[in-house]
């Protein structure tokens, strides 16, 4: 059973959603809109918000990246090795559905049939537990495989 364990939708611009319990051996497809005005938004997968498989930062103009997909893991709170992207398929205003798929070497995010990002299962996680979306991504349906 997924617990939503916090869902801000006050922020005109922005939202938070945490999902625990999530159970997933196999992947997960988000689908949901980019905020008009984004600066960027993120997804976290993996055992909790200490241990993430997976971090998917989507930079439109933050933190010194422009039109910048960054990617990273987290274990016991300690980032990893940033991993960066320019290949950038988000449009502002519009819909985008992605989907994440994982075994125990890597993830594999797809947000188009053009675009698809792998990277390393850094944790070796066989199946994700958290999930969290952050920033400027309205979150419109998960699919939990």
């Amino acid at each position: 059973m997924l617990d939503l364990i916090k869902c801000d939708w006050t922020c005109a611009t922005c939202q938070q959603l945490i999902v625990i319990n999530v159970n997933s051996r196999r992947g997960i497809e988000v689908k949901g809109r980019v905020h008009s005005e984004a600066k960027s938004f993120a997804f976290n997968l993996g055992r909790d918000g200490s241990n993430l498989l997976f971090h998917l930062n989507p930079r439109f103009d933050s933190e010194g990246d422009f039109q910048t997909i960054v990617c990273n893991s987290m274990q016991g709170g300690e980032w990893g090795e940033v991993q960066r992207d320019n290949r950038f398929p988000f449009q502002k205003g519009e819909e985008a559905v992605i989907r994440f798929s994982f075994d125990a070497k890597n993830v594999t995010v797809k947000v188009s049939e053009e675009h698809e990002i792998k990277f390393p299962n850094r944790l070796g996680l066989e199946r994700v537990e958290y999930l969290s979306v952050d920033g400027d991504f309205k979150v419109q349906h998960v699919k939990i495989d």
